[in-house]
């Protein structure tokens, strides 16, 4: 094996191995998420990873279309993404069911919250 060759397969090697640990954390990243943006965003990632893993994959084998594969892959992801921002801005930023985290009530002039700033409002109005 000459040593442009060994180069070549120490580093596709080397690149398989960390694009296969940033694949395992991304898949655990969706699966913890807490929030639906972070799963997109995952999936998202997750889509890019599989790219250059065919990617790598091509230059290993020497096979061309595997090119093509990823180039039509990244097609799909990027129309996947589109589509999930969509739901995600037609659904809300609300968190999700089960989250732990609650929602601070926010506080207007004089530390009353802002709900019944609201409320105290319309009952001025309707005087």
């Amino acid at each position: 094996m000459t040593l442009p060759a060994q180069i070549l397969s120490t580093a596709t090697g080397f690149a398989l191995v960390l694009l296969s640990v940033a694949l395992l954390v991304t898949v655990w990243r969706i699966i913890r998420g807490p929030t639906l943006p972070d799963r997109v965003l995952g999936l998202d990632m997750l889509v890019a990873i599989a790219i250059g893993l065919i990617a790598i994959v091509a230059i290993r084998t020497g096979f061309n279309l595997y090119i093509d594969i990823a180039i039509a892959l990244g097609l799909v992801g990027f129309l996947a993404t589109i589509a999930f921002a969509r739901f995600v801005l037609a659904r809300g930023l609300s968190p999700e069911k089960g989250s732990l985290e609650q929602a601070a009530p926010h506080t207007g002039k004089g530390g009353r919250s802002l709900k019944a700033n609201g409320a105290r409002r319309k009952r001025k109005g309707a005087r």
